[in-house]
């Protein structure tokens, strides 16, 4: 047998190896896309796959070798993530609003193979999840320049849904006018309470009539409808597309930063990693001197990094509040499960809504 033969021999024995390894890969890839889908997860995540590659890589003794595996690796996961979209495209994931709301054009970024379905309003897309109709539901939770969305932390807090991911995308608000109007011709602009507000300079300089609509999206469409030149709307260039209006100006929000921090909710909650270091709680304190004090004191002497801290009124009672904290650091470890109890000696509720890696801009 001469040296090519062997080696031939080798790399058949090698490849019927590599065979049953594969498929057994693949099946796991499966379970992979079954949990992602359940939990509201997208298929990529960039930081998981250079640790993968990272770690693997650095088991090759041959340096020679190294570019070439690393390579290889690179090829097994793009073949993962497209199995991943195919059996994630019957995957619902509700959005709030209609057609060409920035909503769906974060989810369409998130989640590119699945069905995006619009609801009317934040409740009823949230609602879809918990009845079974949507695999996940994405929400806006905070914008850079306007605030906090207030009725998404209250479904939060009142909801039995979990949040897995939080992801940035950038808002560009634009004057949309029906085909043949002018900037001059616009009298009243119509949108989401939240467009408008971050448009609230735009529409002072000009000294238009503010109407509000459930969705930016929703605004374009009625503009469209009504064929009225003196009406417009604040909405995307998506929209302005999809509805045939045109942009009078681009780029009206006052912030040159405008982003909106979308939350994806789903019924399963994702199991924290140690590499997530990220979470969110949700708290109600008792009515005793000092408890809220406790509570952030208890967060922070178990070595967690509060990043923020809202209040919020229940509703059911008068002057009662709940709490929303993002902290980071991680949760699923020991300490993080010494600090939930100890911070429910001082909390009559305490949910841990969401537990994450760190968000991502899309």
């Amino acid at each position: 047998m001469t040296d090519l033969d062997k080696a031939r021999q080798i790399i058949n024995e090698v490849d019927k190896e590599l065979t049953k390894l594969f498929e057994k890969r693949m099946d796991a890839v499966k379970l992979v896309a079954k949990y992602k889908k359940e939990r509201g997860l997208p298929v990529e995540n960039l930081q998981r796959e250079q640790e993968v590659i990272n770690r693997n890589v650095s088991c090759i003794m041959n340096e020679e070798y190294k570019p070439y595996f690393t390579n290889f690796l690179n090829y097994n996961m793009e073949l993962s993530k497209n199995y991943q979209h195919r059996l994630l495209d019957g995957m619902k994931v509700a959005f709030s609003g209609t057609k060409g709301a920035f909503a769906e054009i974060a989810a369409k970024k998130i989640f590119p193979g699945a069905n995006h379905i619009a609801y009317p309003d934040f409740k009823s897309a949230y609602n879809s999840v918990e009845s079974g109709e949507c695999d996940c539901v994405l929400l806006p939770l905070e914008n850079s320049f306007n605030g906090d969305v207030g009725q998404v932390m209250d479904l939060a807090f009142f909801g039995k849904l979990y949040i897995n991911g939080i992801y940035e995308a950038e808002i560009v608000q634009n004057l949309l006018g029906v085909k043949g109007a002018q900037l001059s011709d616009i009298k009243k602009v119509i949108s989401h309470p939240q467009a408008l507000g971050q448009c609230a300079d735009f529409i002072e300089k000009h000294s238009l009539q503010k109407i509000e609509c459930e969705n930016t999206a929703i605004a374009a469409k009625e503009v469209s409808a009504g064929g009225d030149k003196t009406v417009a709307a604040i909405a995307s260039e998506e929209a302005a597309k999809r509805y045939n209006l045109s942009v009078l100006q681009s780029h009206i929000n006052q912030s040159g930063s405008n982003t909106t921090r979308f939350a994806v909710f789903s019924l399963s909650q994702k199991k924290p990693e140690k590499t997530d270091g990220h979470f969110i709680l949700l708290f109600t304190v008792k009515n005793v001197a000092g408890s809220l004090g406790k509570a952030i004191s208890v967060i922070g002497d178990y070595g967690f990094n509060l990043l923020s801290l809202k209040s919020r009124p229940t509703k059911e009672l008068i002057w009662n509040y709940y709490f929303y904290a993002e902290g980071e650091g991680d949760i699923s470890g020991e300490k993080g499960t010494q600090m939930l109890k100890k911070l429910s000696e001082c909390c009559s509720d305490v949910k841990l809504v969401g537990s994450f890696e760190k968000e991502q801009k899309i």
